[in-house]
């Protein structure tokens, strides 16, 4: 199946003027249809995990499901574990390439993350590892359900922005955001339906 990039794309767009940092969206990657199939392949062919994370020195579950896929020999650290990545099979290789194509950037690895429902979450956080290296290009796609994306400037109280992101969105994240500003997805108790997050990325 080849992935085609929605017709109304250039109409779904929006740059955000942000300091510190480029934020950019787009409402929908491709049709209704490609995205459902795309969203069912991805989440059956996962091989999803939930990892442990030390908090006040207790251990606990991330409250989401994980799964990090990318090129040969690439591998990735975050949330105090070694992730090496699995193999790209179609359907993430699909996303891969619309993403690139729309963003004009090249990733050799993504992050999962499966919301299985509104009691899932992940907390404030930035995509600041060194293996990003300096200002990271993260692109991220969503699918399923609609979920809020908060993001707040570490030093500037006022500056905060959160947005919708629909099914079939894609987000990009870059210049120096990730070492300004932190981001999340807020827990939304009263979302039954799952969503699929894919975070595309550069290792180094």
């Amino acid at each position: 199946m080849q992935m085609r990039i929605s017709s109304n794309s250039e109409s779904l767009r929006r740059t955000y003027s942000i300091p510190d940092g480029e934020l950019y969206f787009m409402e929908r990657i491709a049709d209704e249809a490609t995205l459902n199939h795309l969203m069912k392949g991805i989440i059956t062919k996962t091989e999803w995990s939930q990892p442990e994370v030390r908090v006040f020195n207790r251990l606990h579950r991330v409250p989401r499901l994980t799964a990090f896929y990318g090129d040969p020999e690439i591998h990735y650290a975050y949330a105090g574990h070694l992730h090496r990545a699995l193999p790209w099979f179609n359907e993430l290789s699909e996303v891969k390439n619309a993403v690139e194509e729309i963003s004009q950037e090249s990733y050799n690895s993504v992050l999962l993350n499966y919301y299985r429902d509104g009691n899932d979450r992940m907390g404030w956080h930035a995509d600041n590892e060194s293996s990003l290296g300096q200002n990271p290009i993260i692109a991220s796609v969503s699918l399923g359900a609609e979920r809020f994306f908060d993001l707040k400037h570490r030093h500037l109280a006022n500056q905060r922005v959160r947005i919708q992101l629909t099914h079939g969105s894609l987000l990009v994240m870059s210049g120096a955001l990730q070492h300004h500003w932190l981001h999340q997805i807020p827990a939304q108790k009263k979302i039954a339906e799952p969503r699929l997050n894919l975070t595309f990325r550069r290792v180094f």
